[in-house]
């Protein structure tokens, strides 16, 4: 049997939608897959950038967890898996230990992940309901969307003309634009920028000669882990973090293909958990559901997972490729700011769309004050220091919500009664 049924004729108008299990012709599908993969490149080698792991190896996982994840969800979750901001943090805080024990973490986040997945299959969707309900979840996407959202704002001020060019372009090719521009919205801009960029000496002449000395093939580093207590407990918050982001997801997915996929969460939180302890195995960066990727398929109501599993092919594929990697680097920090200016803005609208269409209830204490806490903690990126380990809002926000709103709600229930 075919992964995908074609859709219609393999065309597509501006009205139409393309289902998860459908694909629409091969190239258009392929054109797709690399507006994913550029939409995710810039966030994807910034984790193990900043936290001394080896870009290539992180980007060969990537790909490979991609893989993985539809899989084990049976094509049924459209999802890019990239390196997790959650991860950096902690990875900075044990560097001093090495390597092997910062992947030795990795792994034993990935092994928790997959525990907390079985336990979510095991028990269905009435687990999920009872700690994850839609005012958790809507909240845990707000919180990506909108501290992320400094991320797209320093690079935009760091390069205001280029950034607001990339958002002009993505603007009115998506809201003017129609048949493929319309579809592709996303991908112009960050392209015709980028190249712009590139003619109008927007790059730094060092990545220039980085990628003039590059070599066209070569092979990834791989290293291998070891356990070690100390960074294990470092890891701990990022599981419920890790957790948090991958029902989140399932639940924006769900909002925008009006489909119910909460029988897909458990599936997706292990196939997370297998593609973090892969990517630890061989020397990555733990990986996570990529919010960018959800603002492309809100701009072009495309969510066929085909497109997903070449993003996921290329991303293994570029990993041989040193002279691929330097050329992504090249993309002016520009390019980036004005692309996830749109994108992250996205991801927090839909998190709103997830409590409208849930009715959640805003005038209950238990949502109002817990959510505004946990928000306003994720969108100030509330910073503080536990030990050696320095924790930011996306942590302390998606903590907060997840774990105070079931007892606020519990003792709330047990009052009134």
């Amino acid at each position: 049997m075919a992964l995908w049924t074609v859709h219609g004729d393999g065309r597509i108008t501006d009205s139409e939608t393309v289902a998860p299990q459908e694909r629409v012709s091969w190239p258009l599908t392929i054109g797709f897959g690399v507006q994913h993969l550029v939409a995710m490149f810039g966030a994807a080698v910034l984790v193990p950038a900043a936290t001394g792991l080896p870009v290539a190896t992180t980007l060969l996982f990537s790909g490979l967890g991609t893989l993985l994840f539809l899989v084990i969800t049976k094509n049924r979750v459209p999802s890019y898996l990239g390196s997790s901001f959650a991860f950096v943090a902690p990875l900075m805080a044990a560097r001093e230990q090495g390597t092997a024990a910062q992947l030795g973490g990795v792994v034993a986040a990935g092994l928790l992940v997959i525990v907390v997945g079985i336990a979510v299959k095991a028990l269905g969707v009435r687990l999920l309901e009872s700690v994850m309900p839609p005012v958790v979840t809507g909240a845990v996407v707000i919180i990506i969307g909108l501290n992320l959202s400094h991320q797209a704002t320093s690079n935009f001020a760091e390069q205001p003309v280029v950034a607001a060019l990339t958002t002009a372009v993505i603007l009115v090719a998506g809201v003017l634009g129609r048949g493929l521009v319309f579809r592709f919205s996303v991908l112009i801009g960050f392209v015709a920028i980028w190249v712009g960029g590139l003619l109008a000496g927007a790059v730094p002449e060092s990545r220039l000669t980085e990628l003039r000395e590059a070599a066209w093939v070569g092979l990834p580093q791989l290293h291998q882990p070891e356990l070690r207590p100390s960074v294990v407990l470092l890891m701990l918050p990022v599981v419920i973090v890790l957790v948090a982001e991958v029902v989140g997801h399932v639940k924006a997915v769900a909002a925008l293909t009006g489909r119910n996929l909460d029988g897909s969460a458990g599936d997706a939180i292990i196939a997370n958990g297998l593609s973090t302890a892969l990517s630890g195995l061989g020397g990555g960066a733990g990986t996570t559901t990529y919010s960018e990727n959800i603002g492309v398929m809100a701009v072009t109501r495309i969510y066929t997972t085909a497109a997903f599993a070449f993003a996921g092919v290329f991303a293994a594929a570029l990993a041989f490729s040193p002279k691929a990697i330097a050329l992504f680097g090249t993309i002016p920090p520009g390019v980036l700011g004005g692309c996830t200016l749109v994108l992250y803005g996205l991801i927090v609208l839909i998190g709103v769309r997830i409590w409208m269409d849930r009715g959640v209830d805003l005038a209950n204490p238990a949502n109002a004050l817990v959510g505004g806490a946990a928000l306003v903690a994720g969108v100030g990126d509330l910073t503080i220091e536990v030990g050696d380990l320095q924790m930011g809002g996306m942590v302390w926000g998606s903590l907060l919500v997840v774990i105070l709103h079931p007892i606020m709600r519990w003792l709330r229930a047990a009052r009134r009664s």
